[in-house]
């Protein structure tokens, strides 16, 4: 039996294209010519078999903003497409704002309507599962605490109840292709989810495309993301498809979203509502069918108010919203993951010879509150492993985490810092330390000259990164600089992002 969809516009000409596509895209079209007949017609017999909604905002008499909200205050919870003309972005905000699930732009494609509602209709039906699971949460607490943790849909285990929601919040997102928001700290685990999001959905083996935009320059950005022509700009010596045509046919990891430029976000929101990209240089737009999964450590809703963010494209991406809570948060999964990041280093290194943790380890580890997240965890589990002399990781190849803690490790086998730094010390008196010795710079050189500004500031910022675990955002924030200018900074040195992000893995 096929499903019935609402169409609820004064034009009667737009009224006969929304209904031609409505149909061919295999759905039951009902058409009504303004809100008080659509509200008369829900509220009878009729109305039972209406799933979804393609709603005109602007219309004589009750518009579309007012039908919603008078079904709203009813307790209809039908998911709603609304159309909008061009120049009216401002009141299709208003309308998501109002509980609509998506919004078209006049004239509409009709294959772009049709995609709107299979997600609306897709949403709504998770919405319902979600619904029945949590009446059973109850039950499948008790049976969680009978049989062990549930398994995450990586094969991680987790016991938190806070990250069994996350596991069964990606569950049910595989089901569908709507836009995802993934929130939580920088090194919280966004990616992993974002991965298995995509393993458990119908896009399991297609490319999985990731994106740092906090790490891009601003004015690469339009080209990396959509694509360029050869000799589109001086430059650009060949063609280049893009990210979003990259990832055509699979999911497309918008990481560090918010840190997109406002210019591009326009460009972005143009792709993500039209399923098509611009490439710089182009003739001819180039049709896309990606999966959207969207990550950020930001407030976007703080960012949108502050006017760094815009709010139709935040309504676009957060459709679907998974919150990864903190490592601290989550302490009793600490062990399973210390385990498994041992199990790693140790085959990297060539052989199992570290096999476990000792209690009084694990139990230091456990008290930690790991500002930077899993990412810092495996970073401190990889150089333990290094260090180690025997089988067993003791306190002693936790320097960092111990003086964190303010406990004092057994011992310290080698120097924290993570390079070089001359130990040749000139004659005089020098009060700077070394960086390995006091995290201090040192400002002469071995023959007791000023050093380079250049060198120093190099080494101030390997320090940054360091002492920050590779939480790019942060050691920015601390030296005063903005993202592009410590990624550009880096370049100059001849330290390449990508290779940064690869020794810290991506959240």
């Amino acid at each position: 039996m096929p499903c019935h969809v609402l169409i609820v516009d004064d034009d009667p000409v737009q009224r006969r294209l929304a209904e031609a596509a409505i149909a061919k895209g295999g759905y039951q079209p009902v058409c009504v010519e303004g809100g008080e007949a659509a509200l008369g017609l829900l509220e009878g017999a009729r109305g039972e078999a209406i799933r979804a909604l393609v709603l005109d905002v602007m219309m004589p008499g009750m518009d579309g903003l007012e039908l919603l909200s008078r079904l709203r205050g009813r307790g209809v919870d039908l998911p709603a497409v609304v159309q909008t003309a061009r120049g009216s972005i401002d009141v299709a905000v208003r309308a998501m704002r109002a509980g609509a699930f998506d919004f078209v732009v006049k004239p509409t494609a009709p294959e772009r309507l049709v995609a709107a509602v299979d997600n609306a209709l897709k949403y709504a039906a998770l919405k319902a599962r979600e619904g029945e699971a949590s009446e059973g949460d109850a039950s499948e607490g008790e049976a969680a605490a009978a049989t062990g943790a549930r398994r995450a849909p990586s094969g991680f285990a987790t016991g938190n109840p806070a990250m069994q929601r996350v596991v069964a919040l990606a569950r049910k997102a595989a089901a569908s292709d709507i836009p995802i928001l993934i929130e939580g700290e920088s090194g919280a685990g966004k990616e992993v989810i974002a991965r298995a999001i995509q393993a458990m959905g119908s896009r399991a083996g297609k490319p999985f495309v990731t994106v740092n935009c906090g790490a891009i320059p601003e004015n690469l950005v339009e080209s990396i993301l959509f694509g360029h022509e050869k000799g589109s700009f001086t430059g650009a010596s060949d063609r280049h498809v893009g990210k979003f045509v990259e990832a055509d046919g699979g999911t497309l990891f918008l990481d560090e979203i918010g840190d997109l430029p406002l210019d591009v976000q326009v460009k972005l929101l143009r792709a993500v509502q039209e399923g098509e990209v611009d490439p710089v240089g182009a003739r001819a737009t180039v049709k896309v069918d990606i999966r959207l999964i969207s990550a950020t450590h930001r407030d976007l809703a703080g960012r949108v108010a502050e006017g760094l963010f815009r709010e139709d494209l935040y309504y676009r991406l957060n459709v679907f919203p998974i919150r990864v809570p903190p490592l601290r948060a989550r302490r009793e999964d600490i062990a399973g993951l210390v385990r498994h990041f041992i199990a790693r280093a140790a085959a990297a290194a060539g052989g199992p010879r570290v096999k476990d943790i000792s209690p009084g380890a694990l139990a230091l580890l456990e008290a930690y509150d790991w500002p930077g997240n899993i990412r810092q965890l495996e970073n401190a589990i990889f150089r333990a492993v290094v260090l180690a002399e025997g089988e067993m990781l003791t306190e002693a190849e936790f320097p960092q985490i111990a003086a964190g803690s303010g406990r004092e490790p057994e011992a310290d086998p080698l120097p924290v810092a993570p390079f070089a730094v001359e130990e040749a010390r000139p004659a005089g008196p020098i009060h700077v330390a070394n960086v390995a010795q006091g995290g201090l710079l040192r400002a002469l050189d071995a023959g007791g000259e000023v050093r380079a500004l250049a060198e120093v500031e190099g080494e101030m910022i390997r320090l940054a990164i360091d002492h920050y675990n590779g939480q790019m955002s942060e050691v920015a924030r601390r030296l005063g600089i903005g993202r592009s200018t410590l990624y550009r900074k880096l370049k100059e040195m001849g330290i390449d992002p990508e290779h940064l992000r690869g020794e810290r893995p991506a959240s």
